[in-house]
């Protein structure tokens, strides 16, 4: 296999975003951890508490994991789309590297409780999905 410059562009933006999802998970367990709760009666240790509810803060993370996973999958999929229809690595960087940071912010600004750029960074990354989607659909009518 040929890695052509849009298909190492897309694999180092899939590697952060890969790492995005898996931190926000590891976070998830620290922050449990923090607040002694689990929903597991197997994982109650000497200072844990059975919780059917997770608390707040460890809410909050679920939340941003889920978030940042539901927004990551469609991207990863139209953005290997893109490139297999030929996208040139600008095309794709600039789509790669304008939801990259979008998510990246989001997650900040998610477990720091910041408005408005929490709203602002989906926004953002939102937009360019259905950008890149609209690109692919382009191409798509276009060849038929």
């Amino acid at each position: 296999m040929t890695i052509t410059p849009s298909l190492l562009i897309y694999s180092v933006t899939m590697i952060v975003l890969c790492l995005n999802v898996l931190g926000l998970w590891a976070y998830s367990g620290y922050v449990r951890a923090r607040a002694k709760t689990t929903p597991n009666p197997e994982d109650i240790g000497k200072s844990g508490t059975l919780s059917d509810k997770d608390p707040p803060e460890v809410a909050r993370v679920l939340r941003a994991h889920r978030n940042a996973a539901d927004n990551i999958i469609p991207f990863a999929v139209l953005a290997l789309v893109f490139v297999l229809l030929g996208a040139s690595p600008l095309a794709i960087g600039a789509f790669a590297g304008v939801f990259t940071l979008a998510r990246l912010a989001h997650t900040l600004s998610y477990l720091n409780e910041k408005q408005p750029w929490r709203s602002i960074s989906f926004a953002v990354g939102a937009a360019s999905t259905l950008t890149l989607a609209g690109f692919i659909a382009k191409a798509v009518i276009s060849a038929v």
